[in-house]
């Protein structure tokens, strides 16, 4: 059987940030394909762009789909643990779920349970294009559970996001005389400052929309009057985000061009009993699946404070802890199929 803290630690010394998923997906298949060699399973290997793959591997007719993502962010460091924590790049976000999924199917399988399987994609820490490929190709499935770092804890939703680029122009001049020129980064700064006093958005599930101003660039010299400046936000959505890009363009219109770069919206998500319960405000691959991979639910292990950090590691407890909660997920969810099983 599998063992989850030495699986995880497998996982997690394979490099595979984003761009790089291939070395970890022939990993992962070779595992799965063992898997569905035991228990009668099917396993795919499917292209999304070149040398990148999605995997998908089935038991019967899956109707509920274990899910998450293998890609992580830079840096990569290797693992190592003590008595309470598994350390490295991916621990929680997310090759320790991975490894606590693959260890929930196999327990269920050697149950005799079935009609379920595992969709692991590439790409979520860019643009979710591994997602956006499975969400063009569905399977049939009625349930997705999606992976990503929640303590244990069932998200009742996740923010969305929202990547605005803001760019302003101007005419260059001789810094003595700034009457013959137009300051690109003034009108900027002029725009910045109204979209800080834009009321953003609340969700009484969700709480507020946040923003953070994430780069600034523009200028020549400190000498000569800039002609071109650039800043880039991010908004967490707390729904589809048109009245915020609405009051976006209204505030600052006159002043810089306002480029939508991607918008991903909130989303609200399955419950079940007995779970303590969070609200997710980082955005998901969940918007991708478009809803074509079935009823939504969020959970995993780890917490969301660490991942992508020089800090990021798993708690023992809690992996182990959710190999148990996922066995009891897709156990209550095929449940929830049985008209469909018959």
């Amino acid at each position: 059987m599998f063992e989850p803290i030495a699986l995880t630690r497998r996982l997690v010394d394979i490099e595979s940030i984003t761009g790089n998923e291939m070395p970890v997906s022939i990993e992962l298949e070779g595992i799965l394909r063992k898997l569905a060699a035991r228990f009668d399973g099917v396993v795919e290997r499917i292209p999304v762009e070149p040398e990148r793959d999605n995997l998908f591997c089935y038991f019967g007719q899956p109707l509920v789909t274990l899910s998450t993502h293998m890609d992580t962010v830079p840096p990569f460091f290797a693992s190592r643990e003590d008595d309470e924590f598994i350390w490295g790049r991916g621990t929680c976000d997310v090759k320790g779920i991975i490894s606590a999924m693959l260890c929930a199917g196999e327990a269920l399988l050697l149950e005799g349970k079935r009609n379920f399987g595992f969709l692991f994609v590439v790409g979520e820490e860019r643009n979710s294009v591994g997602a956006y490929h499975a969400g063009r190709n569905p399977r049939g499935s009625q349930f997705i559970i999606n992976g990503e770092p929640t303590e244990n804890r069932l998200a009742l939703g996740s923010k969305g996001a929202l990547r605005i680029e803001l760019v302003a122009k101007g005419k260059m001049a001789h810094s003595a005389y700034p009457e013959l020129g137009e300051s690109a980064i003034e009108k900027l700064l002029d725009a910045l400052e109204r979209i800080r006093r834009v009321a953003l958005p609340r969700s009484e599930i969700l709480g507020p929309s946040t923003m953070n101003i994430g780069l600034i660039s523009g200028g020549r010299a400190p000498n000569v009057i800039p002609d071109a400046a650039k800043a880039e936000l991010l908004i967490r959505l707390v729904d589809d985000g048109d009245s915020t890009v609405a009051a976006i363009r209204g505030a600052c219109a006159d002043l810089v061009e306002v480029v939508e770069v991607l918008r991903i919206p909130a989303v609200l998500l399955g419950g079940m009993d007995g779970f303590d319960t969070m609200v997710a405000s980082y955005t998901t691959d969940i918007p991708a699946f478009q809803g074509t991979w079935g009823q939504p639910y969020l959970f995993g292990p780890g917490t969301i404070h660490v991942a992508h950090t020089s800090e990021e590691r798993m708690p023992k407890k809690q992996l182990l802890d959710a190999v148990a909660i996922y066995q009891k997920m897709v156990r209550t969810l095929l449940e929830r199929c049985h008209p469909v099983l018959k």
